[in-house]
């Protein structure tokens, strides 16, 4: 009689969506958004899915790997030393498939992204620019609204945070950063909807290719290997992925 397989459990989250339509048409939104990619960076204006990865702990192998035998698979030493965590902030350019201008630090604070942001842009500083992101609060920060408003040369008053003006609740800032006729501005996926921001797939793969048996001797080598895993995917492995989905609901 075969021996009973060890049940593996897997969590899921049963998302709440207060208004359906809405929820929609933010979701077809970002999808389109993909699909115009292409064509628009013929035009000079860059999609970015742009995502946070915290936590990436430098572990460091007590002993090192045993390489797979005949009849042995690889073994990799159980106990770890812990070095310290990084923080990626990524960028995944849509019409390419190339990871561009990474920030690997320690923190990710509202500063942090809003830094991470200008120099994004700087690598192409006159080029129009589509972030996609999810709804963390740095990611419509007053720090970034007064990024974009400089960028795009807005000179009225953005108002003052939790008082009045563009500045004053989450809402009014993120009406100000998806604004369509500005050369810079963001595209926000549904709460509760990660699985549509393409650099977490790109994420996957940095975790199956170089954390997830990599062994990091300190927090500077876990930054060198990260950057140079992307140097080496954006040379060798970048392509747009195949998006087909278009936001319409599924008939299962």
């Amino acid at each position: 009689m075969a021996a009973l397989q060890p049940h593996r459990r897997r969590y899921w989250l049963n998302a709440r969506v207060d208004d359906p339509e809405a929820f929609r048409e933010q979701v077809e939104g970002g999808c389109a958004c993909y699909l115009a990619a292409p064509e628009r960076s013929e035009d000079g204006v860059h999609t970015v899915s742009v995502d946070e990865m915290t936590g990436i702990q430098a572990l460091e192998r007590i002993a090192p790997t045993r390489p797979m035998e005949p009849g042995c698979p690889e073994r990799i030493e159980y106990e770890y030393q812990r070095h310290g965590t990084q923080c990626l902030i990524g960028n995944f350019e849509i019409a390419t498939g190339k990871v561009i201008a990474p920030t690997v630090q320690k923190t990710r604070t509202e500063e942090d992204f809003a830094g991470h942001i200008a120099r994004t842009m700087a690598t192409d500083p006159e080029a129009g620019w589509i972030f996609v992101a999810d709804n963390l609060t740095i990611h419509c920060s007053e720090s970034l609204v007064r990024l974009v408003a400089e960028a795009c040369g807005v000179e009225e008053d953005l108002g003052r945070k939790g008082r009045r003006g563009i500045l004053k609740s989450v809402a009014s800032r993120k009406a100000f950063l998806t604004d369509e006729s500005h050369r810079i501005r963001f595209v926000y996926v549904p709460k509760h909807t990660s699985w549509l921001n393409q650099i977490e797939i790109w994420f996957s793969i940095l975790v199956r290719r170089v954390l997830k048996r990599g062994n990091f001797t300190s927090e500077a080598d876990l930054r060198e290997k990260i950057l140079a895993f992307i140097d080496y995917f954006n040379q060798t492995l970048a392509k747009p992925f195949k998006w087909t989905y278009t936001g319409r609901p599924l008939n299962v």
